[in-house]
């Protein structure tokens, strides 16, 4: 069991841990310019299509659920029908995101309200950012398919690469063509359509043989359909909480002035590392019990569960034991403004508590979303971030500032995780009959 979750897991981590060390690099770039103008707007242009991208989330973890347990069914032609379904969505997607692209941007600056140089360098990152839209989203889907299909390591590698060419065309055009903020949108908009390339290619070698005509048959069947949306809506509500929770934080830091904006943006890097690495064995977890549940086995999927946490508890150690003594190293790499990594310390206290606490969230994500459970999924985060997360913002922070923010924001992961574990009994191990 140990080395099944290991050869999915262990992928996934290498996999994610590019997606922060790309963006440790772009905050790094902007970090070391003249002033902390630039962290914000990077982390502002970032927060914006997080929420974009992020809430067509669903078309990777949907997929990866849904098409794990037709795996474990033995079902190759519907596994194909989920694929292509998503590819649709993803395509239609982008198209609105064209359509309504000037509308997007405008809200965005509303509600992050910045200065005036803030909001000029988020609108051009914004208006380069948004042509990947196409490629962004079919390689959602792709990931998802990959992964469901028990193939962690071409997820591995497309995303790898991606991010790895994403880093050094980036470096180049902030580096040696002064480009700025242009730059770093230029090197992301320019390694997702190399991605997508990359997962169409890998389809093609690996999955062709596979490929039947009646595959393509009953791709638009409205009951299967119904299915996809049913699932994949839940998941999209999910997904719109978490991206929230995180926009929520960034603009209330920003408030409290541009010193301790920049220094939480900073701080939310460390958070960004530890979850992708997490992830891993939620991505694990995903695979292994939609196959499990597809194949009605509850030992192997009670077993598969325990010990993805057990792995996942182990990472978080290791990186809560490197926040404690390597803290102020990671941050004096990300700039070289002293009075931001001074007033960044005051707070990794809360950085080293916070890998630790995600693992139970974490990894019951990615159980929920193997077996398709995604409405208490969704009530979980609903409960979390508008009966939990929020009020203890304004509650906390009144009395201790910054510090009542990050404990509100620990709060908000302890609430998903107890309320997830509280629910399993019945929406995944009572799944079985």
């Amino acid at each position: 069991m140990n080395k099944e979750i290991l050869k999915l897991a262990i992928p996934n981590i290498l996999a994610n841990l590019s997606i922060p060390m790309l963006s440790v690099v772009d905050v790094a770039l902007m970090g070391h310019l003249n002033s902390e103008n630039y962290i914000l707007s990077i982390g502002f242009g970032v927060m914006i299509f997080n929420f974009i991208y992020w809430a067509f989330g669903f078309l990777r973890m949907g997929i990866t659920g849904m098409t794990a347990q037709e795996y474990g069914k033995g079902n190759i032609e519907e596994a194909y029908r989920l694929l292509f379904r998503g590819l649709i969505i993803a395509f239609a997607g982008a198209l609105l995101l064209f359509l309504f692209k000037d509308l997007l941007l405008q809200l965005s600056l509303y509600l992050i309200d910045s200065n005036g140089v803030v909001d000029e360098q988020v609108t051009n990152y914004f208006n380069i950012r948004i042509f990947a839209a196409p490629a962004t989203l079919g390689l959602y889907a792709f990931i998802g398919w990959f992964l469901g299909k028990q193939n962690a390591t071409l997820a591995m590698t497309v995303t790898i690469a991606v991010n790895v060419f994403n880093a050094f065309i980036s470096y180049y055009l902030v580096s040696s063509l002064a480009l700025g903020i242009d730059g770093v949108a230029y090197g992301t908009l320019a390694a997702q359509y190399l991605g997508f390339v990359l997962a169409v290619i890998f389809f093609f070698l690996f999955y062709r043989k596979q490929l039947t005509k009646a595959a393509f048959n009953n791709i638009l069947e409205l009951s299967a359909i119904k299915k996809f949306v049913g699932v994949n809506a839940d998941i999209l509500i999910r997904t719109l909480c978490l991206i929230f929770s995180l926009s929520f934080f960034k603009v209330m830091s920003a408030k409290e002035g541009d010193l301790i904006g920049a220094a939480n943006i900073l701080l939310l890097e460390f958070v960004t590392i530890a979850a992708y690495g997490i992830d891993g064995f939620a991505f694990a977890a995903e695979s292994i019990s939609g196959k499990y549940f597809g194949g009605k086995d509850k030992v192997n999927l009670k077993k598969a569960i325990r010990y993805c946490f057990y792995w996942g508890f182990g990472l978080g150690t290791v990186y809560a034991l490197a926040y404690l003594v390597f803290g102020k190293n990671i941050l004096e790499v990300l700039t070289n403004q002293t009075e931001v990594v001074n007033l960044a310390m005051e707070y990794i206290v809360w950085l080293i508590a916070f890998p630790i606490l995600s693992v139970v969230p974490f990894v019951w994500d990615g159980v929920y979303i193997g077996l398709t459970s995604s409405k208490a999924m969704r009530n979980t985060m609903l409960f979390s971030t508008f009966v939990i997360f929020i009020p203890s913002y304004y509650v906390l922070a009144h009395f201790w500032g910054n510090h009542g923010l990050w404990l509100a924001m620990i709060l908000f992961v302890l609430a998903r995780g107890i309320s997830q574990t509280i629910l399993a009994k019945n929406v995944v191990f009572g799944k079985f009959v």
